[in-house]
């Protein structure tokens, strides 16, 4: 299972059986936050929660029992729909984390408000039994404070202490990975692209290799750019014909750069799959 659907993802949904993808990490829109098309179709705020709800619902029965569900929205002085959002989702499914996606540099310069410089990405499952590898996640330690640590007495059993430090220090709920300029390599002709280095985290603390991950809102396809590199299945959907061909080019660069010889065609769009 490693393609894009080309199509409405509230039309394709209900066809995907119960309980098919370990994880489901998305981007949707975030509704008269840019100033594109495919942003600003709600003309009320009740109609994109309404939207919202009807195909996270579907994500949620389409995810495993001990499965998670990444969702991003961002805050500020004038997008602050998400927090509606998240009180209903948290009042319907099971609260898991909010991580703060720190940006590095803000965005959007304002002179009647603080200037954001995060986004959020709400994270819900559905038992108390959920697959999190917090391992997978670490961060490394510089030679240098790894040197400084082992100085402390208060440890008595160096070398535990030194495989802890060597194997990094466990993630924050602060994820600070540095937005997507121009001149960067991963950037591509998509308005809200999320890097890659941050998409993988959340891949990696809660999948293993093989798993399936979904994504609703595929747009320039970073999720399934990251499940390619990690030997993890993914489903793509994406509704805009540009963004599907973007993807598929991006993945097939994926699939040329890991593999030697020869490889499958680009992910293909498709009309509609067989049940999953």
């Amino acid at each position: 299972m490693r393609e894009i659907i080309q199509g409405d993802c509230l039309e394709f949904l209900p066809d995907i059986s119960d309980e098919s993808f370990q994880s489901v990490i998305t981007d949707p829109p975030y509704c008269n936050v840019l100033d594109i098309g495919w942003d600003r179709q709600w003309k009320k705020y009740n109609e994109y929660l309404d939207w919202s709800i009807d195909w996270i619902d579907q994500c949620m029965r389409i995810l495993k029992s001990d499965g998670l569900f990444f969702i991003f929205g961002q805050l500020g002085k004038r997008e602050h729909i998400f927090i509606h959002l998240m009180s209903r989702l948290c009042t319907n499914y099971q609260f898991h984390d909010l991580i703060i996606w720190d940006r590095a540099v803000g965005y959007n310069e304002r002179r009647d408000s603080f200037t954001p410089a995060y986004e959020m990405i709400l994270v819900l499952h559905k038992s108390d039994n959920v697959k999190f590898n917090k391992d997978a996640v670490r961060e490394p330690y510089d030679a240098e404070t790894i040197k400084q640590y082992l100085r402390d007495k208060r440890y008595k059993d160096r070398d535990l202490r030194l495989r802890h430090l060597e194997a990094g220090k466990f993630s924050t709920n602060i994820l600070r990975v540095p937005s997507l300029k121009g001149s960067s390599k991963e950037k591509c002709d998509h308005p809200s692209q999320k890097p890659i280095e941050l998409i993988a985290k959340l891949v990696l603390c809660s999948t293993d290799p093989g798993d399936a991950v979904l994504d609703p809102f595929f747009g320039s396809g970073t999720v399934g750019v990251v499940c390619e590199t990690l030997n993890r299945q993914w489903l793509g959907i994406e509704i805009d014909p540009g963004y599907v061909q973007v993807a598929q080019r991006r993945i097939e660069l994926v699939r040329q750069t890991l593999f030697s010889q020869p490889q499958p065609a680009a992910a293909e769009s498709v009309e509609r799959p067989a049940r999953l």
